[in-house]
């Protein structure tokens, strides 16, 4: 199983612990994950400005895939989204292709379907599987209550995600948390964005949306989140102390990506997993894992 590993900018700059874990994931699960150092950023970030120019930047990216013939995976969720949002455009739009190519012609690309566009956590789902997933455990994670933050991109526009999940009930991410033998957490307002986007329009409101969550999370008793965003982690782990400090409340709530839940599963110790440069500090959650 070969993917071109499409890292972004967010991931090598502020999440290395994600990148950490979903190596070591991807390493005991038989992912390939292909490096490929002429990726640039997805457009992602000047979509709401310019959505053609957006375009043209993923459409770079997926032609540098195909070149190499292979599916893209990606683990941030908005990467994934605005590679295959590309996608879906390019498969509509003759006319934006074709300006797409003649922009790609200056650097010796042209765009051309194919490349598929995947989350870490659907290859996950869908290619790898329940039982081998299982099957790589060596820790019973039995006793942990972990809640799941699916995020908006991860299955959002459902139509480009193929609805590989229930966009309004979704569950991909808390079966392979069960998988560990930790208890799924239900709470309210599973479904809420984590205030990122607004985060540099007013940083207050930002965080009034990511309290609201995390206050149904310890009305839960949740032990830990888990998610698969790496900007939804920077609201909920890297902001949780000023958070904290702002509203003067307490949560203490560590943060993990999956791949950190599932390498724990796995055996890795923290330092494997970059669990030392998770923000709220893991140690007692990690006691209780070792027992």
């Amino acid at each position: 199983m070969k993917y071109a590993f499409f890292l972004g900018c967010t991931i090598p700059a502020r999440a290395r612990n994600y990148e950490l874990s979903a190596r070591r994931v991807a390493e005991t699960l038989g992912i390939d994950l292909i490096e490929t150092d002429r990726f640039m950023c997805c457009g992602f970030p000047i979509k709401a400005a310019d959505r053609e120019a957006s375009t043209l930047m993923a459409a770079y990216n997926l032609s540098l895939a195909r070149e190499k013939g292979l599916d893209i995976c990606s683990l941030c969720s908005s990467c994934a989204s605005q590679l295959a949002e590309a996608v879906h455009h390019l498969s509509q739009d003759d006319d934006e292709k074709a300006r797409v190519n003649e922009r790609l012609s200056e650097v010796g690309l042209t765009y051309r379907e194919g490349p598929r566009v995947r989350h870490f956590a659907r290859v996950l789902f869908e290619e790898v599987g329940a039982e081998t997933i299982r099957n790589s455990f060596k820790r019973d994670l039995k006793g942990l209550r972990i809640a799941v933050h699916y995020g908006c991109h991860y299955l959002k526009p459902s139509s480009i995600h193929d609805c590989f999940d229930d966009v309004e009930d979704p569950g991909s991410i808390e079966e392979l948390v069960a998988l560990t033998g930790a208890e799924v957490v239900a709470y309210s307002g599973k479904k809420m964005c984590c205030g990122g986007p607004v985060l540099p329009v007013d940083e207050k409101v930002a965080l009034s949306v990511t309290k609201k969550k995390l206050d149904s999370l310890a009305d839960a008793g949740a032990d830990a989140l888990c998610l698969v965003c790496p900007f939804c982690s920077v609201m909920y782990d890297g902001n949780q102390k000023s958070i904290e400090s702002e509203f003067n409340v307490t949560y203490n709530l560590p943060v993990l990506y999956l791949t950190q839940v599932l390498g724990l599963a796995m055996g890795f110790d923290r330092k494997e997993l970059g669990l030392n440069m998770n923000v709220v500090k893991t140690k007692e959650l990690l006691e209780r894992v070792a027992g």
